[in-house]
């Protein structure tokens, strides 16, 4: 519940790059979000705090089973209540994608549903890739991505500037990059095709980097690099 159209947007724009999250409905004052939680279950709400005749907090206040809640808004001073209303998060406008992702994350958390690992699917280099690596968020572009190198239950992610280790199967990545320019090339490897300088029917050289091309990775490879048997 928003009643500024351009923070409405944000929102939805942020929900399109995660399939777990559905849009099931948006409001501007609350008599209308009244009536759309008696007609639909609501298993998140996001609520901005200043609005007409009622605000978030007061809304908030009258539901007696509340939807898990995040608080959206453009004032700090707001959270203490905010939290004493047991909300789940309080996002500060304007709300980039990366802090959106740790609300929704710790939303999925509490319902005990599966983790997002980064968002379902990613289909152009122009969409970052939002991985966690121990306590922290990462946000990569996909151009700056040399290889992905797999390590049992961990992956590394070399990119142009540096190294990010992440508790990922390397199995996620192959399915979750759908640019057109990752090619998985052996069980421990993907790499960005953009960035292959030389190759051999037996590997593949990145700058000064040789990857193997994996026998049973080889057919693909093939095709892909136009390679004669």
């Amino acid at each position: 519940m928003d009643d500024e159209p351009l923070a409405i947007r944000l929102l939805e724009n942020h929900i399109a790059k995660i399939d777990s999250l559905v849009v099931v409905a948006t409001c501007n004052n609350g008599i209308k979000a009244m009536e759309i939680l008696k007609q639909q279950k609501i298993d998140l709400l996001f609520l901005d705090i200043k609005m007409p005749n009622i605000t978030g907090l007061e809304f908030l206040k009258t539901l007696k089973t509340p939807p898990k809640t995040i608080i959206t808004t453009a004032y700090r001073e707001y959270a203490l209540e905010g939290y004493d209303l047991d909300i789940l998060d309080y996002l500060l406008k304007p709300i980039t994608f990366q802090r959106f992702f740790r609300a929704v994350e710790r939303y999925f958390r509490s319902e005990h549903k599966a983790p997002l690992l980064f968002r379902d699917k990613i289909t152009t280099s122009e969409e970052p890739l939002v991985i966690k690596s121990g306590s922290k968020y990462h946000k990569i572009n996909l151009d700056e991505i040399t290889y992905i190198e797999s390590l049992r239950d961990y992956v590394k992610i070399h990119t142009d500037e540096k190294e990010i280790q992440a508790k990922y199967k390397i199995s996620d990545f192959e399915e979750k990059l759908q640019s057109g320019s990752f090619l998985r090339v052996h069980r421990s490897f993907i790499i960005n095709t953009n960035k292959i300088t030389a190759y051999t029917q037996n590997d593949i050289d990145l700058g000064m980097i040789e990857i193997p091309i994996g026998v049973s990775y080889k057919e693909k490879v093939y095709s892909y690099l136009k390679i004669k048997k």
